[in-house]
């Protein structure tokens, strides 16, 4: 072989190699790579496609399978499951002004960063006005599911015609006078009647079995490895929360009266074994005012859709009390929940971490906290605070308490 040659071969060894290096250099995959970041079209499965009724599309890819090892044991039961495959038939809902815009899209980022971009679950938005394009248009950006907009009916946000609008006024100066809290407003009246007895009945809800209630401007402080609705319908869970105190009685006055009213007129509703120990120290006679806070709250619409709650609520609306004094939803949806469902039909979610101002829920117990990748101060903590009705909810259902708990009482 002539040297010519040889020279010319290991010329083009040479060069080839030279442009190995530089075509590696210039593409810096990893040498294993992560299936959740390749597209699996053509693999057996497709994307996640979520379409807006404003006529937008959101498109997302299949994610793995979410791991739930890190979940404490009192909610440990719940599979994984691939989220594009096995939901439940559920929603997030909102009630929000087209002003709320932003607010909201905090939360929004809130529940995606932390859950939904794993599930892709729906999201209700409801509005006494007609949403307006900005509204949409950031929303359905942010939110993986499908995203549906409704407008409330009017007969739902306005006064019923057994209410004296002379006397309603004339309670919302008063309440003004004596710097009540939203005493003087009338939109919040409004507002809190719908989440009572309405806002469940809306066309848009109706497809739906559970909801997860999100206000504008709230924070979850952990990861959330498990899925709420599907722990709800397998567990037979009728009613959540992760924060609960003492109502302001000058809101409520009445209230109990109505309810001992409904009581006697609607025995066959009130369910054995329930949570009286929790709204009452007497067994009943009078309220103790505690209540879950609402603003929070993952629930079965087809209890809030029931005989049982359409009825309350009836009995409540025409005593005139969310017109008449301030009632809040929270009150009236607790105390329902307390009277109308067996006590192991209300759960308590210690894992997810939830702020709406003032009050802080971080859950107790370092360990979970690590697992959970939570960012929260658990001396911020509300629930053994002497203001927090959580420990009666222990006591009445014989649970004990977080591990730690003692730390975060003071």
């Amino acid at each position: 072989m002539s040297s010519g040659y040889i020279r010319y071969l290991l010329f083009a060894l040479v060069g080839l190699a030279i442009l190995g290096f530089i075509s590696r250099s210039s593409l810096p995959l990893p040498e294993r790579y992560d299936s959740s970041l390749l597209s699996t079209k053509g693999k057996g499965q497709e994307p996640v496609n979520t379409v807006n009724t404003g006529g937008t599309v959101n498109t997302g890819n299949t994610v793995n399978t979410v791991d739930t090892s890190h979940q404490s044991p009192a909610i440990s039961q719940p599979q994984s499951l691939t989220p594009s495959g096995d939901r439940v038939n559920a929603t997030f809902v909102t009630l929000a002004r087209n002003s709320d815009v932003w607010d909201i899209a905090k939360s929004i980022r809130q529940v995606e960063d932390r859950f939904n971009r794993n599930y892709h679950y729906d999201w209700v938005f409801l509005n006494d006005k007609p949403f307006d394009d900005t509204f949409k248009k950031i929303t359905t950006s942010l939110v993986s599911g499908t995203t549906h907009y409704g407008i409330i009916p009017p007969d739902h946000w306005s006064y019923p015609d057994w209410i004296d609008r002379d006397k309603a006024k004339k309670v919302r100066e008063d309440m003004k006078e004596r710097k009540i809290i939203y005493g003087d407003s009338e939109s919040y009246r409004h507002m809190c009647r719908y989440e009572s007895g309405f806002f469940f009945r809306h066309e848009l809800m109706l497809n739906y079995e559970f909801y997860w209630r999100v206000e504008p401007s709230i924070q979850l402080f952990c990861d959330i490895s498990f899925d709420p609705f599907r722990y709800m319908k397998e567990n037979n869970k009728k009613y959540s929360f992760v924060l609960s105190l003492y109502e302001y009685f000058d809101t409520i006055p009445t209230l109990w009266d109505s309810v001992q009213k409904f009581m006697s007129a609607s025995p066959q509703h009130i369910a054995e074994d329930n949570s009286m120990g929790f709204l009452s120290d007497d067994g009943g006679k009078t309220y103790n005012k505690c209540h879950f806070w609402s603003n929070f709250e993952v629930g079965s619409l087809e209890w809030l859709r029931s005989d049982a709650y359409i009825d309350y609520f009836n009995s409540l609306d025409k005593d005139g009390g969310f017109f008449y004094e301030r009632w809040g939803d929270a009150p009236v949806h607790s105390i329902a929940a307390g009277l109308l469902l067996k006590k192991e039909e209300i759960h308590f979610f210690n894992e997810i971490a939830y702020y709406h101002v003032p009050f802080t829920h971080c859950p107790t117990g370092e360990q979970t906290r690590l697992d959970l990748k939570c960012h929260c101060n658990p001396s911020e903590n509300f629930d053994w605070k002497g203001y927090s009705c959580t420990s009666r909810y222990f006591q009445i259902n014989d649970i004990p308490k977080p591990e730690g708990y003692e730390k975060e009482e003071n």
